[in-house]
């Protein structure tokens, strides 16, 4: 074969080539997030009217079939698909994922006062939990955990940076007992942390943990019980960073986030960044474990639809014990999550035509998973967070007080709230689930364009995985969208 001679060659013909594309790629990404946001407040504009019942036009309102509402958001997902398909340029896409610069450390004495700190409020938690007020809103150990811990403080690992395992009272404490150091078995991986995390949430959801402060200081407990156990017989630093669920989700939730830590000290970079990065995710046991974040934060919201009382009271209808038709659902919505994503990685092998494994391909576009999970979060819990964030302060001012004086502690019997939200919150709620869903398909987009050297096998391998979060969209709009309802039976 005889090759073009070099002297042959345009000078600056490649350097051109490649500016063009770069500006193409640029341009192509800037539409795509326009056009997508653009769907996004077709959307938020219905569900608004959705979410008030709104079922007689108003003046100047348009009156909205819910299916065209869902299908608004998901094709607003699928939209973005198509137009970041657009941006091919790799060095583009590389240069937004290794965007970044180095932070100064925090410093031991900083990290000293953290773990203090965190140690303090679980202490005072517990101690409060048994034997404070009865009262929900009157009691710190509701308001600490439900608001400033579910509701603000996972919001910031996913939002900022992973601080747990500075804060994480549990290990603090386990770090100061003996260990037995036995060799953890290699082939438990990370399914004990499925297991941990699915049952806590079950917990959460079935028991009075949200009413009964002693059941849920007994249930913190129980679980500090169990990591110091686990911490004496494998160690802390392999339970906690093998086993431990809300370390393991936290520790994920962490990669989305805009301040990472490493060996050389705190990193910055953009959003989502770090959900590209290649291990982030190793074997199926792991993968098990982002889907049911995922999976967790969405059974969560659903419980509290009328949707879901309606088909619980059917099943008690027939026989069934109210308690095992919620974990018979539970379990079989997990599963039926984890069998729809290994089918998404089964189609990117397929159409990607790449000698890549199925298992592979799931472990690499798993992370993407947890921007959607991020984002669900922060729309199911932000306006309980705003709403009950003055009571908190109030209720826990009074009785930090009271445990200083020695005195019994009494909060007001009416504590600050605030009243109502805006009526444009519930838009705000909706724009967190779809940007959560695209941050999800830029990911997804990133890692296809790490795998594949060929442009068409990167965008032929996304189509499983964009499926399932058009999917995974329909559903997370319709749970935030519905009027809330208690859970019967419980």
């Amino acid at each position: 074969m005889v090759s073009r001679p070099r002297s042959f060659r345009h000078p600056g013909r490649d350097e051109r080539s490649t500016a063009h594309r770069f500006a193409v790629s640029l341009s192509a990404f800037v539409v795509a997030v326009a056009v997508s946001l653009s769907a996004f407040v077709a959307a938020a504009g219905v569900a608004t009217a959705h979410a008030g019942a709104v079922r007689s036009a108003a003046p100047g309102t348009i009156e909205v079939p819910t299916w065209l509402f869902l299908l608004t958001g998901g094709g607003a997902v699928g939209a973005s698909f198509l137009l970041a398909s657009f941006v091919t340029d790799r060095r583009f896409i590389r240069s937004i994922h290794d965007w970044g610069g180095t932070l100064p450390s925090p410093g031991r004495l900083l990290r000293f006062v953290g773990r203090f700190v965190g140690v303090a409020i679980l202490l005072v938690t517990v101690y409060v939990g048994f034997v404070g007020p009865d009262t929900q809103l009157r009691n710190l150990a509701i308001l600490v955990v439900w608001v400033g811990w579910w509701g603000g403080y996972v919001a910031s690992v996913y939002l900022i940076g992973n601080t747990w395992p500075t804060l994480n009272p549990f290990r603090t404490l386990a770090e100061l007992l003996p260990s037995l150091d036995r060799e953890y078995p290699e082939r438990y991986g990370a399914w004990p942390a499925v297991v941990g995390l699915l049952a806590l949430i079950f917990v959460e959801v079935v028991a009075p943990i949200g009413d009964e402060p002693q059941t849920l200081a007994a249930v913190i407990v129980a679980y500090m019980g169990v990591s110091f156990l686990g911490s004496v017989v494998f160690g802390s630093d392999r339970w906690f960073d093998t086993v431990d669920p809300i370390s393991r989700t936290f520790e994920f939730y962490g990669h989305a986030a805009p301040i990472a830590r490493t060996d050389d000290g705190l990193q910055f970079r953009l959003p989502g960044a770090g959900l590209s990065e290649a291990g982030l995710v190793v074997g199926r046991d792991q993968v098990a474990f982002v889907v049911a974040v995922l999976y967790v934060t969405t059974y969560d919201g659903f419980v509290g639809t009328n949707l879901w009382a309606g088909f619980v009271i059917e099943l008690v209808g027939f026989g069934m014990p109210p308690l095992l038709g919620y974990l018979l659902v539970y379990l079989v919505g997990f599963l039926l999550f984890l069998r729809v994503y290994w089918w998404s990685a089964r189609l990117a092998r397929r159409y990607g035509d790449t000698y890549y494994s199925v298992e592979y391909l799931a472990e690499r576009f798993a992370p993407s998973l947890l921007a959607i999970a991020a984002g669900y979060h922060l729309a199911h819990n932000l306006g309980v967070m705003l709403s009950l964030s003055p009571t908190l302060l109030d209720v826990g001012g009074s009785t930090l007080v009271d445990l200083a004086s020695g005195a019994t502690i009494s909060p007001p019997q009416n504590p600050l709230t605030l009243a109502s939200l805006p009526s444009w919150f519930s838009g705000l709620e909706l724009f967190f689930v779809l940007l959560g869903h695209l941050v999800a398909v830029w990911v997804a987009h990133a890692v296809a364009y790490d795998l594949f050297p060929d442009r068409l096998q990167a965008v032929h391998s996304q189509y499983g995985v964009t499926a399932v979060m058009v999917l995974y969209t329909m559903v997370s709009l319709w749970i935030v969208s519905e009027p809330p309802a208690t859970p019967p039976y419980l």
